[in-house]
């Protein structure tokens, strides 16, 4: 073997021995059953899971009506758009899907990108780069995204104590009044479900003259009266600058985007490499976006479903005694601490037909290591009692037991 082969084999080799190297499970995953799916072990034999990894927080990737969108756009516009924006690949839907979320987010404009991790990179990498003495004043527990778009851009990069305003003024008191500065923060912190005192930041920026960048990926779709997210629950959308937000989530169908003023959208859409040399969404894509769009807005109940199994969810968790962190979010952390044993309750958990993917280092600091539980709309009262039950089985000693041992699996559909 080469030497740099040998050098990335022994990287791999080490991931392993820590417990840490990522397996990917081949989920088959059913529209009609979600968020029941199906997959084979080694030996080929099929079996049955739940689901309770996945972000699609409202079931809309299985809604019936947003499907059968995608399927009539993609037989009158084809399967892919065929080019970068300024090419061909701006299409009528793509135009529809960014109005859309420019009003939903009660801004002048959004541009779309292939996904939120490239909406955040592109955006803070451009605008680094082209405002030379611009400063980033990052949250220590920012998303890898935003880490690598501020990285990225070669601008300096000064880190403040997670979700602590006091640091943060300390910080801008230290900067130039009239030198160009940007906030960057997550509304929900999705390795923890804490939520950012917005307000309060949004008053030191107003203070030491600050523009504001918040990453709303978890919250999109969920929040809010409209489900326009945290900013909107909080009616604070017109005071934030920048927003990032993801439709490969609750929304239910795939790409992320930027939400701002005309002129930064502009700027982005006219520098930004991450934008300009990458093909366009399929225009399928947009127009089903736009549809689960629509019905989050206006279906209140597809939300209200939601909320109401976070809270069965946390209330199943106390009766069988499993701790969990408790956040004013939807996101449930089972905190694990060690990355071999979070591997080995996930296989324990699957062999009941419970699939939860472990929580590990990059994602997490080492020591941090969790079972992330993500409830969706669709999981049953069964369901959320049958997870609860076997999480208590695999963390309180009886590690063995069977699928047979415990209550069946029951399907929400």
């Amino acid at each position: 073997m080469k030497p740099m082969l040998e050098m990335l084999q022994q990287k791999l080799d080490e991931l392993r021995s820590q417990g840490a190297y990522r397996y990917f499970l081949e989920v088959n995953k059913s529209a009609q059953h979600f968020p029941d799916f199906y997959y084979k072990d080694e030996q080929g034999h099929q079996h049955r899971a739940v689901n309770w990894c996945s972000n699609d927080y409202l079931g809309q990737s299985a809604n019936e009506e947003v499907i059968s969108k995608l399927s009539y756009t993609a037989h009158k516009s084809g399967a892919g758009s065929g080019g970068t924006r300024n090419i061909s690949g701006t299409t009528v839907y793509h135009r529809e899907l960014e109005l859309s979320l420019a009003r939903w987010h009660k801004k002048e404009a959004a541009l779309l990108f292939n996904g939120a991790y490239a909406a955040n990179v592109t955006t803070l990498q451009t605008l680094g780069r082209h405002i030379p003495d611009l400063v980033f004043i990052s949250d220590e527990r920012n998303h890898a995204s935003l880490i690598e778009g501020m990285r990225s851009s070669g601008n300096q990069k000064i880190i403040f104590k997670h979700n602590d305003a006091g640091h943060l003024e300390e910080i801008l008191k230290q900067i130039p009044f009239e030198q160009p500065k940007l906030i960057v923060f997550e509304s929900v912190y999705s390795m923890s479900g804490n939520l950012a005192p917005i307000g309060e930041f949004i008053s030191l920026a107003r203070k030491y003259n600050a523009m504001t960048y918040v990453d709303e990926v978890h919250a999109v779709g969920l929040y809010g009266a409209t489900g326009a997210g945290i900013l909107e629950r909080e009616n604070l959308q017109s005071e934030i600058d920048i927003i990032n937000g993801t439709l490969s989530k609750a929304v239910g169908v795939f790409g992320g985007y930027v939400a701002s003023s005309s002129t930064l959208v502009d700027f982005v859409r006219s520098f930004g490499g991450g934008f300009i040399f990458t093909t366009s969404l399929p225009p399928a894509v947009c127009s089903a976006a736009s549809k689960s769009i629509q019905q989050i807005q206006t279906k209140p109940e597809i939300r209200n479903s939601f909320t109401a199994n976070v809270a069965l969810l946390r209330q199943e968790l106390s009766n069988q005694k499993v701790p969990y962190l408790s956040n004013d979010t939807h996101i449930t952390i089972i905190p694990v601490g060690e990355a071999k044993r979070c591997r080995y309750l996930a296989n324990e958990l699957l062999q009941l037909g419970v699939y939860l993917q472990p929580i590990n280092f990059p994602t997490v600091l080492k020591g941090e290591e969790c079972l992330r539980v993500i409830v969706t709309s669709r999981h049953s009262k069964e369901h959320i009692q049958y997870l609860a039950l076997c999480l208590h089985k695999v963390l309180h000693g009886n590690h063995h037991a069977h699928r047979s041992q415990l209550q069946p699996v029951a399907s929400s559909n």
